[in-house]
C-alpha cells in the first residue's frame, strides 16, 4: 500500500477508536451545498460527516475488530462518527433526509455492534439523551415520594386528631 493511502487507512482508524458509534450513509446525488449544510448540523450534536474511500474504510474497520465490510461497502459513502450520542447524530440525518431526500442510511456500529436502517431510523426517533435520563430519574422518584408519604402517613394523621381534640377541647372550655 502506498504512503499516502496508509496515512488515510490511520486518518480513519484514529476516528473509529475515537468515536463510540458510526453511521454509514449513502449520499450519492448530493450537491456540495447542502452536504456542507449536513456537515454544519452535524457538527452542533458534536458529530462530523467524511467522504470516505470504500476499500481503505474497510481496511481500518478490519483493524478496528469490525467483521468484513466488503459487500455492503459500496456507492458514494459517508461515515459520520461522533463524541456523544447516537440518536442526536441519527435525528439530525433522518431530519436533513426528510427536507432534502437525501442521503439515506446504510447501516451503523455503536460499540462493535451492527445496527441497520431500520434501528438507526428508531434511534433517531428516540428523545434526546438529557430527556431520557430525565424521564429514568423521574420514574425511580415517584415510589420513593409515595414512601415518604406513606411514613409521614401516621404522624400527620395523629397530628391532625391532636389539633382537633384541642380545637374542640377550646371549644367546650369557651362556652
Amino acid at each position: 500500500m502506498r504512503p499516502e493511502k496508509k496515512y488515510i487507512v490511520k486518518e480513519y482508524f484514529e476516528r473509529l477508536n475515537k468515536s463510540p458509534y458510526f453511521i454509514v450513509i449513502d449520499y450519492k446525488g448530493m450537491k456540495v451545498a447542502p452536504l456542507m449544510e449536513l456537515r454544519k448540523r452535524l457538527a452542533k450534536v458534536d458529530a462530523e460527516l467524511h467522504i470516505v474511500k470504500n476499500s481503505l474504510f474497510q481496511v481500518a474497520a478490519k483493524e478496528t475488530g469490525i467483521e468484513n465490510l466488503g459487500s455492503v461497502l459500496n456507492g458514494q459513502l459517508a461515515v459520520i462518527s461522533g463524541k456523544r450520542d447516537i440518536s442526536a447524530a441519527a435525528k439530525v440525518v433522518k431530519t436533513f433526509a426528510a427536507e432534502f431526500e437525501k442521503p439515506k442510511f446504510k447501516f451503523g456500529y455503536l460499540n462493535n455492534q451492527r445496527i441497520d436502517a431500520e434501528a438507526l431510523i428508531s434511534l433517531a426517533d428516540l428523545p434526546p439523551i438529557e430527556v431520557l435520563r430525565a424521564q429514568l430519574l423521574g420514574t425511580l422518584k415517584a415510589p420513593m415520594g409515595k414512601l415518604v408519604s406513606l411514613l409521614n402517613e401516621p404522624a400527620s394523621r395523629l397530628v391532625r386528631i391532636m389539633q382537633a381534640k384541642a380545637q374542640k377541647g377550646s371549644e367546650t372550655t369557651g362556652q
